[in-house]
């Protein structure tokens, strides 16, 4: 299956900790899967599901910070679960792989082995450009990626509200200017939102939101200090650099 599907790269992150392979054209992994992965608050024994993994980026960032986790990596793409299986065997992580579309009903859901609250993290990626203001790539499967449907945001956390346990926790990142949206979504089932705006430098708007949501929770919405990926001079900034380095998590990571 990764022959057809044309060339890949095999590309370094966390500071060359985890390598990855991926299609050199269409949607590739970056700044914002480790940035999710960094946000994400798992500890060893938890049950962590990354939907819509692609070639795995952010689970296995995961993994790799937090031992005794095995991710399960959702993904529709067969080609890019082939590579997603891949890469956690060149890695060394233990990853359970599923070829299964987010919006699926339960049943399907069950039968690849996601219970109802059976998980205790959720972490994603969504689709996230808005199709009416996006054109979308012609790269079918970048498209897939990123462009979202009007229902794409709903049925994303309808599905991680179903499998996490009562206290699980959603970690996701989306656009900054469409934050209404998923503050929307998740007032159904979600509290003890947590919010960590991300700015390419410090005199621009935020270009990103990590969000974390607990299942059932009923703490008031906190909203952290942002992180600023560039100094003036376009550098990355020192923190920015550890935290892509893997060094040290995003405050939302912690407990």
């Amino acid at each position: 299956m990764i022959e057809l599907m044309g060339e890949v790269t095999e590309d370094a992150f966390l500071g060359g900790k985890l390598r990855l392979r991926q299609p050199k054209s269409g949607h590739r992994a970056g700044h914002d899967a480790m940035l999710l992965a960094a946000a994400t608050p798992a500890r060893s024994g938890d049950r962590v599901v990354d939907f819509g993994s692609g070639v795995g980026a952010a689970g296995l960032a995961v993994a790799k910070r937090v031992a005794g986790i095995k991710p399960v990596l959702v993904e529709i793409d067969e080609g890019l679960s082939e590579l997603a299986r891949a890469n956690a065997i060149a890695n060394a992580i233990a990853a359970e792989v599923l070829v299964l579309d987010v919006t699926s009903i339960a049943e399907k859901f069950a039968a690849a082995g996601l219970l109802p609250d059976s998980v205790d993290v959720v972490l994603m990626n969504p689709p996230f450009n808005d199709a009416s203001r996006h054109r979308a790539s012609p790269d079918s499967a970048r498209a897939i990626a990123h462009v979202a449907a009007a229902e794409t945001l709903d049925g994303w956390i309808h599905a991680a509200r179903r499998i996490l346990k009562s206290g699980g926790n959603l970690v996701m990142i989306w656009r900054a200017d469409g934050i209404a949206d998923v503050l929307a979504a998740l007032g159904r089932g979600f509290g003890s939102l947590m919010v960590q705006p991300i700015h390419a430098d410090a005199a621009s708007p935020a270009i990103r939101v990590l969000i974390r949501a607990t299942k059932g929770g009923r703490a008031p919405t906190c909203l952290l200090a942002g992180l600023v990926l560039n100094d003036e001079a376009g550098r990355p900034s020192l923190e920015a650099k550890t935290i892509l380095a893997g060094e040290r998590p995003l405050p939302l990571a912690m407990p």
